[in-house]
């Protein structure tokens, strides 16, 4: 089995990830060392550096994920501030935010970033299209779960299964999985 160290401080996403990847025969490894995040508008140029800084600090093979919501409402906010936004701010503030906005459109993306030391990172792009529900629905997953709806259920009242067919990390995740399965 094939292993991979992700750096995240977020339990969540590395449940999610050795949900995918471990039939596929590689094993996720969970490192909370941090990395330096920039603050661009894109998703790819975060993960991209963030994987290159950490395998060059933890001298192996990394991935990383960087993943957004972006309303079309709000004109793409939060995206790549989505955690952040989430900390602060939380679903009930979004939901507020959104109350007299006819536009909720939204889609969630991913960017898994890899990386081996010394070398030049490559991304792994997925996203899901959906929209800003009206209120907060279900109870599992994690940050913007309860709020983005797909076919008209949120991923908050999905089961992990259900999700990870469909989820934006799930899309990246299986990119991610074929490169590396190719003998890479």
């Amino acid at each position: 089995m094939r292993k991979i160290i992700f750096v995240t401080g977020n339990p969540h996403k590395v449940i999610e990830a050795t949900g995918i990847l471990a039939p596929l025969g590689i094993e996720i490894v969970q490192n909370n060392c941090g990395y330096p995040e920039l603050q661009e508008d894109g998703l790819a140029a975060i993960a991209s550096f963030g994987a290159k800084w950490a395998a060059n600090k933890l001298n192996c093979e990394v991935m990383v994920d960087d993943s957004g919501i972006f309303i079309e409402g709000l004109s793409g906010f939060p995206g790549p501030y989505s955690a952040y936004v989430a900390k602060t701010l939380g679903n009930e503030r979004i939901i507020k935010l959104m109350e007299r906005e006819s536009n909720r459109n939204a889609v969630f993306k991913c960017v898994i970033g890899y990386c081996r030391p010394d070398e030049e990172a490559l991304v792994f792009s997925g996203e899901v299209k959906g929209k800003i529900a009206k209120s907060i629905r279900g109870n599992l997953g994690f940050g913007y779960d309860p709020i983005f709806e797909v076919d008209g259920v949120t991923f908050g009242e999905m089961g992990d299964e259900e999700k990870n067919r469909i989820s934006h990390r799930c899309r990246a995740l299986v990119k991610f999985a074929t490169w590396l399965k190719d003998g890479k």
